[in-house]
């Protein structure tokens, strides 16, 4: 049974020149450099992506793969920063914080989106990148399809008068919160503190500092009857939380990487197999940049054109 929550087609990005964003390495710690010279970790990315391609093709996933070809654009291989979609036929193009990753847009994905799905409006707010106002897509906004919530944790990439905007714009309500590790840095992206799938959702509710805050959020999330499963902070740097639940003709399965897989505990992983598969990936390269599996995937949630007589409908 498909669910609006799981899309079962994504969009990827392969990487071409590879490596930790200098750009982004500021407010990115979960970025760790890596020993090997540029071209061997190039080398080893596009050999991990190819992987991971070829395993959520195996389990029924429509991947559109295309190829990064920028000089400067290391973080290519994450493009749910740039672009997001969403029911009733939504296409929404995001301002970025790295001048870098700016260039990470391309035209070509939204036509391929048009041609082969409903698309009734591309709105596009990244124009606001001169102002000043930035909002990094389902990386600052972790998306609850169901409840028609936007959980986003405050930082510079997720200004809040953008992401009400945005929020007006594709009709969610937006829930803002302050999240921190143990030493006081405030959690960059969104997307790596928390997952909300059908049945479940993950979440570092220890790094929401505000009690009254957590305990709506842990509310929230449960409404819809999921089982929700506190992530601890050591969890969460093993990118626990940056995980993407997909339909599959079978039914769901969780994507994750093998490292978050890893980190998580029996009872947890028990947790997690009542309501949806797994399908870890190994990415330990590209999990250098301080993204992992949910980063590499721009969920599709629209819905597809009717072909006929060879003809897109």
């Amino acid at each position: 049974m498909m669910s609006v929550q799981a899309p079962s087609a994504v969009v990827m990005i392969r990487p071409d020149r590879f490596r930790p964003n200098p750009q982004t390495a500021g407010d990115n710690v979960f970025q760790t450099a890596s020993d090997l010279s540029e071209e061997d970790t190039a080398a080893r990315a596009q050999s991990e992506f190819d992987a991971a391609v070829t395993r959520l093709r195996a389990a029924g996933i429509t991947v559109h793969e295309f190829q990064d070809s920028g000089a400067d654009t290391p973080d290519a291989v994450f493009p749910n920063n740039w672009f997001s979609t969403h029911s009733g036929g939504y296409v929404a193009l995001y301002p970025m914080y790295a001048e870098n990753r700016r260039a990470e847009r391309r035209w070509d994905v939204i036509e391929l989106l048009k041609a082969r799905y409903r698309v009734q409006e591309v709105a596009d707010f990244s124009g606001l990148e001169p102002d000043g106002l930035f909002l990094e897509g389902t990386g600052a906004m972790v998306i609850d399809h169901i409840s028609r919530v936007a959980y986003v944790a405050r930082s510079h990439r997720a200004d809040p008068i953008l992401l009400e905007r945005v929020c007006t714009r594709l009709g969610y309500e937006p829930i803002v919160f302050d999240a921190r590790d143990a030493s006081g840095t405030p959690v960059y992206h969104t997307n790596v503190l928390m997952a909300v799938g059908t049945g479940i959702a993950l979440i570092g509710d220890g790094m929401i500092p505000d009690a009254a805050r957590r305990a709506e959020i842990l509310d929230r999330l449960a409404e819809p009857g999921r089982d929700v499963i506190s992530l601890s902070e050591a969890q969460i740097r093993a990118f626990a939380g940056n995980a993407i639940e997909l339909s599959t003709a079978t039914g769901p399965v969780l994507a994750l990487s093998e490292t978050a897989r890893a980190a998580l505990t029996p009872d947890q992983l028990s947790r997690i197999e009542a309501a949806t598969g797994l399908l870890p990936l190994s990415i330990p390269t590209l999990e250098r940049a301080g993204g992992s599996v949910r980063c590499m995937l721009a969920g599709v949630h629209l819905a597809p054109r009717t072909r006929s007589k060879g003809h897109v409908a």
